[in-house]
């Protein structure tokens, strides 16, 4: 017992602060990987946006037609969440820019639009309202529908 009590109360103390050290290196390794996930899923929504609003620009599709499926099938997200993350993102001024260069070469009809725009803001509301009723299976079914649906009419018009 030379010391006993005095050595093992150091060897304790070494073992806690090796745990903390090594807590504190997982912590950051964790903290290191959770942000490079981060930073991904970032790049991914930017380059989302990026393709949206190019082919929104070239054909005026609207941007739920892509922005949708994408964040559903690659971002994994419920079709509610994919949805409404969608609608958040066409907030002004997405289609501004390029409404702008479609008006200043005469391609733009205001009137029809402001009513489009304010039904849209209307039927916005309450469709949004409605849809939180309904099963995320069956909302994405019927969104799959609809483009199934549009796309065959529009495929076989003349």
């Amino acid at each position: 017992m030379f010391g006993g009590g005095v050595l093992s109360g150091e060897v304790t103390r070494v073992h806690t602060v090796r745990g903390e050290r090594l807590r504190a290196r997982a912590l950051a390794a964790a903290r290191s990987r959770i942000m490079a996930a981060m930073a991904a899923a970032d790049f991914f929504y930017l380059v989302v946006g990026i393709v949206v609003g190019v082919l929104s620009g070239i054909i005026g599709i609207g941007g739920g037609i892509l922005i949708v499926p994408a964040l559903v099938l690659f971002m994994k997200m419920s079709q509610h969440r994919a949805q409404g993350t969608s609608l958040a993102s066409l907030l002004l001024p997405i289609g501004l820019f390029a409404a702008w260069k479609y008006y200043q070469a005469g391609n733009v009809d205001v009137r029809a639009a402001a009513l489009i725009a304010f039904g849209f803001a209307a039927g916005g509301y309450f469709g949004g309202m409605w849809a939180q009723r309904i099963d995320d299976l069956l909302l994405r079914k019927i969104f799959a529908a609809i483009l199934m649906l549009v796309a065959v009419r529009m495929f076989f018009q003349k």
